[in-house]
């Protein structure tokens, strides 16, 4: 499945079990606050469970797969990194899914990153048409 506008990506956002995620994405907004590509990767990361679910094995895959065209190859390239990525943007994305599991704190919903959702997706689209 190819997500092809904001819309579709918010629909799979809050059809899956988004807190994990939510957290996710803000801790790495903590960190990295000008870095909004990698705080998108940290929201979209698990959607590949609501693509697949029970299949695991193939869910990052999947959800990279599916917000590559939309969010472009970082994004693509971070939600679909193995374990073994020695990328530091990878290296940290997965240190903030594994401290949101144990973080107790409120991260809004997904309405509140749909203005960096779109911010992503206008500056990918904008690459790809001078490409």
């Amino acid at each position: 499945m190819e997500l092809r506008s904001v819309e579709e990506l918010m629909d799979l956002l809050y059809a899956g079990r988004c807190r994990h995620a939510l957290r996710t994405a803000a801790l790495l907004r903590r960190s990295r606050p000008a870095d909004k590509e990698l705080q998108v990767a940290g929201l979209v990361h698990g959607i590949g469970q609501v693509l697949c679910p029970g299949d695991a094995a193939t869910a990052a895959r999947t959800a990279a797969e599916a917000v590559r065209s939309l969010l472009g190859e970082r994004v693509f390239r971070l939600v679909g990194a193995d374990a073994d990525a020695a990328d530091d943007d990878a290296l940290r994305l997965r240190q903030a899914a594994e401290e949101s599991r144990t973080a107790g704190f409120d991260a809004g919903v997904p309405e509140d990153w749909r203005t960096v959702l779109e911010l992503v997706a206008s500056r990918h689209a904008r690459l790809d048409a001078v490409d």
